[in-house]
């Protein structure tokens, strides 16, 4: 009898295991909810089961329809925390109401606070109840996924010292001068490709990008071979390789990368199937970008411009909440191939879409690592331009800006905005700038500061008519505005950048 009864009770769990809502991974414990505007929670149930939303005097009903898909609205809601909400009988505790951002990009974005600069002391302090992150586990899919593997965590020194390094001191910036929660998303993927977080309508959309599905048809088409190389002969040299060093008491070579196919992580739309589209819904405030170094190749740089600017469209169009902050890091100083300085005007070029911002960061880079250590900066220009920016606060947020040039006297005058104290990092003369005759070639040019101005000229070139700053993947430079932010590398024989 005992038995029979233990079977009726284990089926009867069973049972409301079975009608139980079922919840995506972002509406959980510790999550952090977008205040003022309307709340988006969603999730399945059995067809026509009534579910039930309670949440900071909110009460709202629905049923789901007969895929078992259902989502409701919540009114904007108040900044507050810790709070509850129940979905029918189940409780989601130690819920924040803030403001939440979502990080993403490749291994700049990715970089782990505990690798930054000073990270035993970052850790040590990273003590902070009101700000919230949630890590997407990197992942690849070839159609929308419903749902991210991830769970909201506390901020902690262990639970943030494996956080993206950027987006956590863009938060923790932002949440002390606020003074309200901060739920950070981070979802990334190092040494990936701007297409692969961009849907596949918004590639096929524009005629411009068509080389991108045009490339990786031949990557697919030519994988049979290039993985037989790759097993047959690659790498077998590799552990020869390997063996030669351990013997004569060296360091061992790398592994080398297996070639691109099928599930590859820069599947054009892959990551934004496996590591976007899940989280669309969920109202966010904006969005942080680190990533362009994958993309700063000859094929790549000029046409990233296009390409960026439609991801950024897409996934505003997506969310549905308009033109959403879209806040993003200008690649760094460092000694590489020759395209970054294109790759860098691209970014700029996207500052033309509504609601961007750019944190330029060619101060701080490193000549040779292509991952600087120094996130402190990075994170901090990306909050003071949402400081700016998105919550209207009387800071300034950027470095000098080209706005034109044009010729005078034989020199050229170049007009810039965010140009109040320009002068020197650490005083001394301006370096980085160029100018040109007709000819197009470029010499080191002398630059005299005239209020908010800058003239520049050089006595091998009589009559100029281009200039350029910072032009080079690792340029020396210094200009900088009074607020101490470095002017942004450009060059006037191109369209201006307004």
């Amino acid at each position: 009898m005992l038995r029979i009864e233990r079977l009726l009770g284990l089926l009867t769990v069973a049972a409301a295991l079975h009608a139980a809502v079922k919840l995506p991974a972002i509406v959980s414990d510790h999550m952090v909810l977008q205040q003022g505007m309307p709340v988006r929670i969603w999730g399945s149930a059995d067809p026509g089961e009534s579910v039930r939303v309670d949440f900071q005097g909110q009460t709202v009903t629905v049923k789901a329809a007969e895929n078992g898909k259902w989502a409701v609205w919540l009114k904007p809601l108040v900044a507050a925390g810790p709070l509850e909400m129940t979905i029918n009988n189940a409780a989601i505790k130690d819920v924040l109401v803030g403001e939440v951002w979502l990080g993403s990009g490749q291994s700049n974005m990715e970089f782990r606070l505990q690798t930054a600069m000073n990270h035993d002391e970052e850790i040590a302090r990273a003590d902070y109840p009101m700000i919230h992150l949630f890590q997407v586990k990197r992942v690849v899919a070839d159609q929308p996924a419903d749902d991210v593997v991830g769970t909201w965590q506390v901020c902690s020194p262990d639970s943030a010292k494996g956080f993206s390094a950027v987006e956590y001191f863009f938060g923790r910036h932002l949440q002390q001068n606020l003074h309200v929660p901060m739920g950070l998303i981070e979802s990334d993927w190092g040494g990936t490709l701007a297409q692969a977080w961009t849907s596949k309508e918004a590639i096929a959309s524009d005629a411009a990008l068509k080389y991108v599905n045009d490339i990786w048809e031949k990557v697919l088409a030519d994988y049979p071979a290039a993985k037989d190389k790759y097993d047959n002969t690659t790498l077998p040299a590799w552990n020869k390789a390997v063996e030669e060093a351990k013997a004569a008491g060296k360091t061992p070579p790398n592994r080398p990368g297996a070639p691109q196919g099928l599930g590859h992580q820069n599947t054009p739309a892959g990551l934004y199937n496996g590591m976007i589209a899940p989280l669309v819904g969920y109202a966010i405030r904006g969005a942080i970008w680190y990533q362009g170094e994958s993309n700063a190749s000859e094929r790549e740089a000029y046409i990233y411009r296009r390409l960026f600017g439609a991801m950024i469209e897409d996934w505003r169009n997506r969310w549905g909440q308009g033109d959403f902050p879209f806040l993003f890091v200008q690649l760094a100083n460092y000694k590489t191939n020759g395209y970054w300085p294109v790759l860098r005007e691209s970014q700029t070029e996207t500052l033309r879409l509504a609601n961007t911002g750019m944190a330029v960061i060619i101060d701080i880079g490193e000549s040779k690592n292509i991952h600087p250590t120094n996130k402190q900066d990075v994170g901090l220009r990306l909050a003071l331009a949402a400081r700016a920016l998105t919550y209207q606060q009387p800071v300034e947020y950027s470095g000098p800006m080209f706005r034109m040039a044009t010729a005078e006297n034989g020199a050229i005058r170049v007009y810039l905005t965010h140009s109040d104290g320009m002068q020197a990092r650490g005083g001394g003369a301006i370096t980085g700038f160029e100018i040109a005759g007709a000819d197009g070639n470029y010499v080191a040019g002398e630059v005299k500061v005239e209020g908010n101005t800058l003239v520049v000229t050089s006595a091998q070139v009589a009559n100029p008519a281009a200039v350029r700053y910072a032009w080079a993947d690792d340029p020396v430079c210094n200009l900088v505005n009074q607020a101490g932010l470095p002017a942004s590398p450009f060059r006037s024989d191109q369209p201006h950048y307004q």
